[in-house]
């Protein structure tokens, strides 16, 4: 089985959407999802009210996860670890032990050509609108996520 997390920095937003969405596009039997936050601001909770809404508002519930921070320990759990932004992929890498664990980790925009940059805004200041641009751009990215990982 492969095993993939997706990191934010708050693990109320980003992340959550990009669990839920790559989730909802590979089979259950293969592949495990999960997400995390490099800070410790909101563990145990549930994503962000605006994140949950916009993942139902596409026919994803993400209402059963808990914000956890991320663990140098997961390097050990997960095969590919996905990053929102420079920022999380810096926080992320820091924690690495060595070049295995470096490898694991990648921007989650890194194979979308057609993306304007390699970070997903962080719509958390944002309104409804920055959620569904966020939502739009992860659905984008996991659709070449998910025919990647099972070709």
């Amino acid at each position: 089985m492969t095993k993939i997390l997706m990191v934010c920095l708050g693990n109320i937003c980003r992340s959550p959407l990009a669990h839920g969405i790559l989730e909802s596009k590979l089979p259950s039997d293969k592949f495990e999802i999960d997400s995390a936050g490099t800070g410790d601001y909101h563990i145990g909770k549930l994503p962000d009210h605006r994140s949950i809404a916009t993942a139902k508002a596409n026919g994803i519930d993400i209402s059963s996860q808990r914000c956890r921070q991320f663990q140098q320990s997961d390097f050990d759990v997960y095969d590919i670890i996905y990053v929102m932004d420079h920022s999380n992929y810096d926080n992320v890498v820091t924690l690495a032990r060595d070049a295995d664990d470096v490898s694991k980790v990648k921007l989650i925009l890194e194979d979308v050509a057609s993306a304007d940059s390699l970070e997903v805004p962080d719509p958390y200041w944002g309104g409804a609108e920055d959620f569904n641009k966020v939502y739009a751009l992860l659905d984008y990215a996991c659709d070449k996520i998910a025919v990647k990982l099972t070709q």
